[in-house]
């Protein structure tokens, strides 16, 4: 028996936002997402193998979310999130646990750790 959509995990998060319309086109140039804006309903957004719905605030107030994304390359990555207007919380650096990550947060105030899996 399936008791999630296809390709889905038991655990998808899922972002509130005042402007899910302009959080999904960040998502889509930062972390090269995909998956489209829709209007009235949860929004699908897929980085890599993952799913994350969006939805608009309004019967719900926002909530926002702190998410670690493993990338291909976390100073690019960085680079477009900063030129997309994301506030930086922490520049690429090399972490004791093998990643080299970084920390930033977008204008809806969601917390996004970025890594790139270097060694372990």
């Amino acid at each position: 028996m399936t008791i999630v959509p296809l390709g889905w995990r038991t655990v998808t998060p899922r972002i509130v936002s005042p402007d899910a319309r302009a959080l999904v086109e960040f998502l889509r140039r930062v972390f090269d997402a995909t998956g489209d804006y829709r209007d009235g309903q949860p929004s699908e957004i897929w980085i890599g193998d993952s799913v994350l719905m969006i939805s608009d605030a309004g019967v719900r107030p926002p909530m926002t979310a702190f998410l670690y994304v493993y990338v291909a390359d976390v100073d690019a990555t960085y680079r477009r999130a900063f030129e997309a207007g994301a506030r930086v919380l922490e520049p690429p650096a090399q972490m004791p646990y093998g990643d080299r990550r970084c920390m930033i947060e977008d204008r809806w105030a969601n917390t996004w750790q970025v890594a790139t899996f270097v060694r372990r």
